[in-house]
């Protein structure tokens, strides 16, 4: 592991100081691009203009026109927690404003796949719908969209994957990433795009004058539903950009004054966190893969039920199911991800070095988990990397189901088009992000396709970005080494393109045992001053003297609250 230190911008610091920003956290965050305090105000005054989100005020007109004919409508979601919570996002926005008949759809991830589906915009129709509204998926949905127009229902396409080389002939179409859109941020979680698309269609019923009219109600408070935009942008790890700081950052706020709907709320409790001092952690780690379980291994209907009810049984009910379907998702991925370290091992036997790219499958692999593995085995070896499992669904025995994570500099999904390109008829269907992509292919082609992935990546990856490296913030100042002041960058939103601070430098190392038969605990002398520390995950002693790289978090015990760091990696 190679530690650097990122760059701090003087001038972009000094704009920061001279903004009252404390001196620590405008190192922070200039060293992250941020230029100026305007970038770091949340007020949803200075969310991005929803004119320029493409589509977004001809989506407002589509759904305005369909709530005064009270037509019904029917929202087809993604079973990730991003989908679900945009789902979420949607059933209750167009409640609030006016909508009377809304129902919604989840694809089956063994029997129907991913997107809008021929056979869902079926399913969809045969409800009753007149409107078909898609949310975070639909983008890639040539097909079922064409069906859905042919039954005669409008389609809204809201989604932000990245379009493929057709666009789906929808009525509309709501997409940062799509062709000819000026929105200046493309990090947009699925969760955001309807979250705009809701804002346009409230503006757009003010300017019809449906809240002016004696006895109507009052203008709905759509900033209710940012706790759920908040969650499902974290979970998604789309990019931290200031918009998407903003959007989480007002959820957050809401959550800490217990301003939630009763399913979150519910999470919170089956997950051992306490909402007051919520963080976008809390998202990340045990919120998000409680939701994402239901679409891995059962039905995320669970998952938008919990999100959607008011019923404050009801959400208890959902969130302790969901409890129990993460843990049987960790003893599947548990399992699995033994089982696949362990192939990797085998493969790699005899190279000095991993190939520029990894692809893995075992008949015994279950395709819920095989992202969730295909991440695992990234990190550790630092390659691009796809786990494959045979797929569930009936007639498609023949297939596989894979998912692939990446590293910085190597597009996902842009390798699985090239792959696509120079093996025609080898991936039956693919999408996805830069960081990670999914695909199915025939069981024939595996060969194939590993051999494919890893021409690519010998191309396009060279040798410093195969180099594991971990960005750090240089030295803590020991005057900054205060419980309040760590406390205050721990509530700061921190996700994917905005790192987490970690801090790095020599120390020297005092004592240290291990814990629970798996961790680290150590005391080190932190410039001059002894400080305890712990590494999760860690057996191995360290030397006398080491250079680390640390996080820093509070620690109460005996009644007080101490500073303590978390090692994160050690310089080799």
């Amino acid at each position: 592991m190679k530690l650097t230190q990122r760059d701090v911008p003087p001038r972009s610091l000094w704009a920061l100081e001279q903004a009252g920003i404390h001196p620590l956290l405008a190192r922070l965050y200039a060293a992250r691009g941020v230029t100026g305090p305007q970038e770091l105000d949340p007020d949803l005054a200075h969310l991005l203009p929803l004119q320029d989100l493409k589509g977004a005020v001809e989506a407002a007109l589509l759904l305005a026109d369909a709530i005064e004919r009270q037509d019904a409508l029917c929202i087809v979601a993604d079973y990730d927690c991003d989908g679900a919570t945009a789902c979420a996002v949607a059933l209750r926005g167009l409640r609030m404003l006016g909508a009377q008949r809304v129902d919604f759809v989840v694809p089956d991830r063994v029997v129907d796949g991913y997107g809008l589906t021929p056979p869902i915009s079926e399913r969809v129709k045969a409800q009753g719908a007149a409107v078909l509204i898609t949310v975070d998926n639909g983008i890639a949905s040539v097909q079922g969209v064409a069906r859905a127009r042919e039954l005669g229902l409008r389609v809204l396409v809201t989604d932000h994957h990245l379009p493929g080389p057709a666009l789906p002939d929808a009525h509309v179409i709501v997409n940062p990433n799509q062709p000819g859109c000026k929105f200046a941020s493309k990090n947009l979680a699925g969760v955001g795009v309807i979250f705009y698309v809701l804002l346009a269609l409230r503006a757009e019923q003010r300017r019809r004058g449906r809240w002016d009219a004696p006895g109507a109600p009052a203008q709905p408070r759509l900033d209710k539903l940012l706790p759920l935009v908040a969650l499902g942008t974290v979970a998604d790890v789309v990019r931290l950009d200031a918009n998407n700081r903003r959007l989480v950052t007002q959820g957050l706020k809401r959550i800490r004054k217990g301003q939630m709907p009763a399913g979150m709320a519910a999470l919170f409790v089956t997950a051992g966190r306490q909402p007051e001092r919520a963080s976008a952690q809390d998202f990340g780690f045990a919120l998000g893969p409680r939701i994402n379980a239901a679409g891995r291994l059962a039905d995320m209907r669970l998952g938008i039920e919990c999100l959607g009810t008011d019923d404050v049984d009801q959400a208890t009910q959902c969130a302790q199911a969901l409890d129990r379907i993460n843990r049987e998702r960790r003893d599947i991925e548990g399992g699995m991800r033994e089982q696949a370290l362990s192939l990797a091992q085998s493969m790699l036997d005899g190279f000095d070095e991993p190939p520029s790219a990894l692809c893995l499958f075992d008949p015994d692999f279950h395709e819920g988990v095989v992202g969730i593995v295909a991440a695992r085995i990234k990190d550790q070896w630092h390659r691009p990397t796809f786990v494959f499992a045979a797929s569930q669904a009936e007639g498609q025995g023949d297939e596989l189901k894979g998912s692939g994570r990446s590293l910085p500099g190597f597009h996902l999904r842009d390798a699985l088009d090239l792959i696509a390109k120079r093996h025609p008829g080898v991936l039956l269907r693919f999408g996805g992000h830069a960081m990670a992509a999914g695909c199915t292919i025939c069981a024939d082609h595996i060969d194939i396709f590993e051999s494919a992935l890893q021409q690519v990546a010998r191309e396009w990856l060279d040798e410093a970005t195969l180099q594991r490296r971990l960005d750090t913030d240089g030295p803590l100042q020991p005057q900054f080494r205060r419980v309040e002041l760590v406390e205050q960058i721990n509530s700061e939103v921190w996700g994917q393109g905005f790192a987490a601070p970690t801090f790095c430098e020599e120390m020297d190392v005092i004592s240290q045992r291990l814990v629970g038969e798996k961790h680290l605990s150590m005391r080190l002398r932190h410039q001059g001053d002894l400080v305890d520390a712990m590494w999760f995950g860690r057996t191995q002693p360290l030397p006398a003297r080491a250079k680390l790289a640390y996080r820093v978090e509070t620690d109460a015990w005996q009644g007080q609250t101490r500073v303590r760091f978390v090692i994160e990696a050690a310089q080799d």
